[in-house]
């Protein structure tokens, strides 16, 4: 078997737009992958398609090959492009490998470790602004099933945000605590936005609620930063999503500056590369939670990877909920497995189990998008 083609699909995903990538061999048998880097679609696609005349002709099954040929012939070898160009070609190498034996991904990284995973709903929250439309969506979100919601209460506050903005903030997240009650995990997500004074003030502050986690609290580039304000937060502190090389990671844990890691399997350079990531933290009794906010293909990845993994504690998972999820979703991707009571059975099918579709990808073309984090219009 052979590669025979190599291409490429950046589709309105509403939130962002998603960088699929269809890999085809000469066998008939077609593997998927997803490198979406919010913002900077484009620039991804360009470079995954860079890697085209390597792979055409190259057998699919030799993955560590190409990936290890892939990282030193492209001279500059990491990059958030690179690293996410390599993570979607990877993946879908996967995808036809499994395909092709007739398993499912999971079953080339070590097989099966559970029968389910326990989901934490992310976007569950919809465009709620005030404490009430928080609560009355967690509500409604518990109801469904979910035991962990994790949300970023903080609207546009930046920096050293003045006293109003972090008030405003401590009135969602206890309106979505006293919604809940405490049976149910809350995670606050800080999206990299605040001073480490100010990140610390916020920890203390947040500890009244009992939050699971408080995520990203600094700049995400500024280890040194984390390790600061994890060793003064009285709540733990998870942090990866927007890290992508092996050796920031091992930073991160080795710094202790993290109690929750989060790689993203589409940042990261694939399958493999995460299961490396979390084996370092594993070794240091750090759990591995993946970040999985981007798009369909990586949520199945992710799933694979949940599966096989030796210890697994949550699978961030996204509502379907406008403005995160867009209703023609299901025209460009079939087969995604959805959480139900708060939880996914992993699926046994063939692959990823996902099957993209071209005509429903061409049928909602890029749009261009703008950061809304601290936008919030």
């Amino acid at each position: 078997m052979r590669i025979e083609t190599l291409r490429t699909y950046v589709v309105n995903g509403l939130r962002a737009n998603h960088v699929f990538v269809e890999i085809g061999t000469d066998a008939g048998i077609v593997g998927y992958g997803e490198g979406t880097v919010e913002f900077r679609e484009l620039a991804v696609e360009a470079a995954i398609h860079h890697a085209a005349g390597y792979l055409v002709g190259q057998d699919p099954f030799r993955i560590a090959l190409h990936v290890e040929r892939l990282t030193r012939e492209s001279y500059w070898r990491t990059g958030v492009m690179l690293r996410s160009a390599l993570s979607a070609i990877e993946v879908a190498l996967h995808d036809i490998k499994a395909r092709a034996l007739g398993i499912p991904v999971y079953d080339l990284l070590g097989g099966r470790a559970r029968d389910d995973v326990r989901c934490y709903a992310n976007a569950w929250f919809g465009s709620a602004k005030t404490p009430d439309e928080f609560a009355q969506a967690a509500r409604e979100t518990v109801a469904d099933g979910f035991v962990a919601l994790k949300f970023d209460p903080f609207d546009k506050a930046w920096g050293t945000p003045d006293r109003a903005e972090l008030i405003a903030a401590y009135d969602r997240v206890a309106a979505v605590r006293d919604a809940v009650g405490d049976e149910v995990e809350i995670m606050i997500d800080g999206h990299g936005r605040f001073e480490v004074a100010t990140a610390i003030t916020v920890s203390r502050e947040l500890a009244a609620f009992r939050p699971y986690w408080f995520e990203e609290p600094v700049s995400p580039e500024d280890i040194a930063s984390l390790v600061q304000v994890r060793r003064r937060s009285p709540i733990p502190i998870a942090a990866g999503e927007r890290i992508y090389e092996r050796s920031r990671f091992i930073e991160l844990v080795e710094r202790e500056a993290v109690d929750f890691l989060q790689p993203d399997i589409s940042h990261v350079g694939g399958l493999n590369e995460a299961l490396l990531i979390a084996g370092h933290a594993w070794a240091r009794g750090i759990p591995v939670v993946p970040h999985n906010a981007i798009g369909p293909l990586n949520a199945a990845a992710t799933l694979h990877f949940a599966a096989a993994a030796p210890a697994f504690p949550w699978l961030e998972t996204f509502v379907r909920k406008e403005p995160f999820i867009p209703p023609w979703r299901d025209e460009y991707v079939t087969g995604e497995v959805l959480a139900k009571n708060g939880r996914i059975v992993i699926p046994d099918a063939p692959g990823l189990g996902v099957t993209l579709h071209p005509e429903g990808c061409l049928a909602h073309p890029y749009t261009p998008r703008n950061v809304q984090h601290f936008r919030r219009e």
